[in-house]
């Protein structure tokens, strides 16, 4: 989903990534800081080791050679700003759900006309598809991840639902409230205060969450479909009764911060929210991550407000509204759920309300948003498992928890962005050791890695170097904060803060991670920056870059984002140092090439804001998805293809950042980096979406001849549920899927499925 409007929450004053850059470059021993980028020289895989489910005989698992000349056989997508998906020649594009759609018998066909009854969508493919990855369920019950499977098997596929922004397509005449009527809104605006009609309220509060389907295979394990009246569909949704879960030392402090009108032991919680980026645990589990929840609650003008000062603190590190003045209703930015006015026996919309309406917490919401912000794990094997809320991994705004590559032993690692602007990158450290005959073991094996552990937060220092900071209540920096933390509890709970305190490094926009499988290094879109963060003299190693959109959209600062990687010492998980660099610059192909498209991007692969990250494991593709506000003059978002490398593989390449800043010209002395220069070899354009969309979610079948691609948000420009002008994908009959999908003209977010005409690999 678009983050243009976000606002910034970390005021802390910890080192951005801009003042790394400039001690980085102060001396001339210290400019080899950026070794990376797709450097020229040819990267051939490395064996793949043991764990992730697949065997312990690396062998069996090698990948192939990445040199340029066995990738990227397809001709490049060209840029286009069509309602329809583009692909190569010789691809070929199907639909396999859409927003509404049908997965439990007795629920009619999806009306998209806003008809449908409201209660239905419990039973309704989610909105906003998102983080996406498939399972395979085995005669014995157990759920094997993407990472083995035998014929026979059953596949899931979990689609997370991130939002209902587009909410004014899902309701007869639009959003209402009051006298406002066909009003847009998203979190990111402001809502026209007055009642929200309840039947609106529930299509949007179910149309959130995580969606899992059955996928119909043929004999050769090719997806042709959903099988809509599987016993394996289920939604999850903000209304899904969820377990506490942390440290047993922590559980009872946890719990008692989880207190609420709904459990007043804190043992349980109500669903999952805004869900955007996923994970897949080593054991065939998901993990899906709750990024933007905190703009979901409010305290409406005039209402009481807590006076818990660590409440109130957390509150304003997170977005949550801290006050209930009149202005700030006005500009509040919730969905409006907490104004129906029906009779709402189960609180289901007096929750969003956090004020302090009762005597207590266990009398009101007003520890609502501290049920939020987690990663959640689900069995799709096991419908009838409550999900977890796996505390241990900190509480911010998720986006993705990628596990590097498990080694039977040795403990795992699980790393995480916290998806707004001057936000952290973290790692969970399980304190159990990787036992391959977990494999299968569902929340039972979560408990056993998820639950105990170390959570650290990153700090990156100028010379190319990294280091992991604990987050702990005896971290004496911790311990010293003036936020006044009395437990691992309260760090656990009020994550931002604890990493303020203790020294991590700030990022742009830290979205997907990925782990390249071929070498265990990790990568991390960072998507990102305005002109009121990143300007010259404010630029750092990880963002070098302060420049001034060249074309008419005038997004200055670093608009175009990029994306970093590292390498954990001696590869290990438990590793508290790692070393560093970039792996690639976005740009416009016709941007300077010595200050912005330093790549050297062209035509065939010039791209804009990374977002989804995501490494095949069957052919060794780095796949990067666009979520871009920058570029969209020109194209839509895409799908873009890469051969990775490794740490420390560029060339040479120099910056001299010159913008207008506050009516002034600003320059930045030019100063020399090492990067990479790449060609069409080693990055190419695979995909371009629909009008509106962000391209992202993506998985495969095990033998690389599918890929799950989610496509969000279509439409996203329309004004009103009957503005077709900004686009109708995918019920238009030139939708790159084979003709119109579904009824009436409202555009949809929908997962799709690319395969190979020839029955080949996807990419190669």
């Amino acid at each position: 989903m678009s983050h243009s409007f976000d606002p910034i929450d970390n005021t802390s004053k910890n080192e951005h990534f801009q003042e790394v850059l400039d001690k980085a470059l102060s001396s001339p021993s210290r400019r080899t800081v950026l070794r990376g980028g797709l450097g020229l020289a040819s990267m051939f895989a490395l064996p793949m080791l043991p764990g992730c489910g697949g065997s312990s005989t690396a062998a069996s698992n090698v990948l192939p050679a990445l040199a340029s000349s066995t990738l990227m056989k397809f001709t490049p997508v060209a840029k286009s700003l069509a309602d329809q998906i583009l692909v190569p020649a010789g691809y070929t594009v199907k639909i396999l759900h859409a927003t509404g759609d049908s997965m439990k018998t007795g629920v009619a066909a999806y009306s998209n006309a806003g008809t449908d009854d409201a209660e239905s969508w419990a039973n309704r493919v989610g909105d906003q598809h998102d983080g996406t990855e498939i399972f395979y369920i085995g005669s014995n019950g157990k759920s094997k991840g993407s990472y083995s499977y035998a014929a026979g098997d059953k596949a899931v596929l979990a689609v997370n639902n991130e939002s209902s922004a587009e909410a004014h397509l899902l309701h007869p005449t639009g959003q209402t409230s009051g006298a406002a009527v066909g009003k847009k809104f998203d979190q990111f605006g402001t809502w026209p205060m007055g009642v929200r009609p309840a039947s609106e309220a529930i299509k949007e509060i179910l149309s959130h969450g995580v969606t899992l389907v059955e996928v119909n295979l043929d004999a050769n394990g090719k997806p042709t479909g959903y099988n809509a009246t599987s016993s394996l569909n289920r939604r999850i949704t903000p209304e899904t009764v969820m377990t506490v879960t942390g440290p047993a030392a922590e559980l009872a402090n946890l719990k008692a911060m989880m207190v609420t009108k709904f459990d007043t032991t804190g043992s349980t919680t109500r669903g999952t929210l805004n869900n955007c980026g996923t994970g897949i645990t080593p054991w065939g589990t998901l993990i899906t991550c709750e990024e933007n929840w905190a703009t979901y609650f409010t305290m409406p003008a005039g209402a009481t407000v807590p006076t818990d000062a660590k409440l109130i603190a957390s509150r304003t590190r997170y977005g949550v509204q801290t006050t209930a003045t009149a202005a700030d209703a006005k500009t509040s930015r919730t969905q409006g759920w907490h104004t129906v006015t029906d009779a709402d026996p189960t609180s289901r919309f007096a929750r969003w309300n956090v004020s302090a309406s009762g005597a207590t917490a266990a009398a009101d919401f007003r520890n609502e948003p501290q049920t939020f912000g987690y990663n959640v794990e689900i069995d799709p094997a096991n419908t009838s498992a409550a999900p977890a809320k796996r505390m241990a991994m900190g509480r911010f705004a998720h986006e993705a928890a990628v596990c590097g590559i498990p080694v039977v032993g040795k403990p795992l690692a699980f790393y995480m962005g916290c998806d707004s602007r001057n936000e952290y990158i973290y790692k969970f450290v399980s304190a159990k050791n990787w036992d391959a005959a977990d494999i299968g073991g569902g929340i039972a094996a979560g408990d056993k890695y998820l639950c105990e552990g170390k959570l650290y937060a990153a700090k990156f220092d100028d010379t190319g170097k990294g280091e992991w900071l604990e987050l702990n209540i005896n971290n004496p920096k911790i311990k010293a904060a003036t936020f006044g933390f009395t437990s691992q509890a309260e760090v656990l709970v009020h994550t931002r803060v604890a990493a303020d305190a203790a020294g991590a490094t700030k990022m742009d926009r830290p979205e997907w991670g990925a782990v390249n499988h071929a070498n265990g290094e990790i990568y991390f879109a960072l998507t990102n920056n305005n002109a009121s963060n990143r300007t010259p003299g404010k630029t750092d190693a990880a963002n070098p870059r302060a420049y001034k959109d060249n074309d008419g959209l005038a997004r200055d600062g670093n608009p175009n984002g990029h994306i970093i990687r590292f390498k954990e010492t001696s590869n290990m998980a438990e590793a508290t140092t790692f070393t560093w660099d970039i792996f690639l610059f976005g740009a416009e192909e016709d941007a300077p090439k010595v200050d912005v498209n330093i790549s050297g991007l062209t035509a065939a692969n010039s791209f804009s804001s990374p977002d989804g990250l995501w490494f095949s494991k069957s052919t060794g593709i780095c796949w990067i998805q666009t979520d871009d506000g920058a570029f969209t003059d020109e194209t839509n978002c895409m799908l873009v293809a890469a051969v990775p490398g490794t740490v420390g593989d560029g060339g040479a390449f120099t910056v001299s950042n010159t913008m207008t800043v506050s009516g002034a010209a600003k320059t930045e002395t030019q100063k020399t980096f090492v990067g990479g220069i790449l060609g069409e070899s080693r990055l190419r354009r695979f995909l371009v979406g629909p009008k509106g969309a962000e391209v992202t979610g993506i998985t495969e079948t095990p033998d690389g001849k599918a890929i799950f691609v989610g496509i969000q948000h279509p439409a996203e420009e329309a004004a009103a549920y009957n503005d077709t002008t900004k686009g109708v994908w995918p019920t238009n009959a030139n939708n790159g899927a084979g003709g119109a999908y579904g009824a009436g003209t409202r555009a949809r977010s929908a997962t799709i499925v690319i395969t190979k005409d020839d029955g080949g690999k996807i990419g190669l």
